[in-house]
């Protein structure tokens, strides 16, 4: 492992919304990784952490760096994506009216994750939802 680093999420906190997808962000340019590869995992991070403010009680992302991959790893503890393959579909949300009129919840966060990752793993239960990003250097 090269790097590793956790950041907090908190419910509701929309006025940090961003930050963690922004550091994230700012340390691959550190790094050196590649713009188009940032692009891609700044996208999904961001969209994982707006999920999570928007619709957890609250959990943590895990960066991972190695040499030949880059991993975030996000758990909330709960209350669970009730059914996985609706939430898959563009569109679908259950956001509530006032996360809407915020500009959120159009209902493409898992599938924005899922288009610009290489690979993406769900796990969830009423005790929390794990969800794990992976993209190859």
């Amino acid at each position: 492992m090269i790097y590793t680093r956790d950041y907090a999420i908190e419910k509701d906190d929309f006025a940090a919304a961003g930050e963690v997808s922004a550091r994230i962000k700012n340390k691959l340019k550190q790094m050196g990784v590649d713009h188009t590869l940032i692009r891609k995992i700044a996208i999904a991070s961001y969209e994982a952490e707006i999920n999570m403010i928007i619709h957890s009680f609250g959990g943590h992302m895990q960066l991972d760096i190695d040499e030949d991959s880059i991993t975030i790893i996000c758990a909330d503890t709960g209350p669970g994506i009730p059914d996985i393959d609706l939430a898959m579909q563009e569109g679908y949300s259950t956001a509530s009216d006032t996360v809407r009129e915020m500009g959120f919840g159009a209902g493409m966060g898992l599938p924005n994750m899922n288009k610009n990752s290489d690979n993406m793993q769900i796990e969830s239960s009423p005790a929390g939802t794990t969800v794990t990003l992976k993209f190859k250097m």
